[in-house]
């Protein structure tokens, strides 16, 4: 198989963007993000709500999963990203007891990434799924 065969069947993977790379950096930054929010010393934000980090975890991970829709056209490829992120965010709940001293393992928080998975996929795919696509279009005008 050439290079341009190659790349053709990247490019058929993701909706047709006039500048991919940007979009899908931001997807991979996202998930980096995860990684170190969820390994590093929680910051400490003033606000008192009672399992308020549930919020963020629903929202992070629902916001990822709406990115995939975004990206990618087949349900395959949003599947194959579904479950790796709840599988990011279960793997995450094991390091945290593991591995830090200032983070505890919490099944709750794999439980709202999972929920904020399920959410992320069913909002994007119902509501906006070229949401994307049209801010690209937008944004990299072609010149004139």
């Amino acid at each position: 198989m050439s290079v341009a065969q190659g790349s053709d069947a990247g490019r058929r993977l993701l909706r047709p963007f006039r500048r991919p790379g940007p979009w899908v950096a931001l997807w991979v930054v996202g998930w980096a993000l995860c990684v170190g929010l969820s390994l590093m010393h929680p910051p400490d934000l003033g606000i008192d709500v009672p399992d308020g980090d549930k919020i963020g975890h629903f929202l992070a991970y629902g916001l990822l999963a709406a990115w995939a829709v975004w990206l990618f056209p087949g349900t395959r490829a949003q599947a194959v990203s579904a479950l790796g992120l709840v599988s990011l965010g279960v793997a995450l709940e094991f390091a945290q007891g593991a591995w830090t001293v200032d983070r505890m393992m919490d099944w709750h928080d794999a439980v709202a990434d999972a929920i904020g998975v399920l959410a992320g996929l069913a909002l994007a795919r119902w509501r906006a799924p070229g949401l994307l696509q049209w801010i690209d279009a937008r944004v990299f005008r072609p010149r004139t």
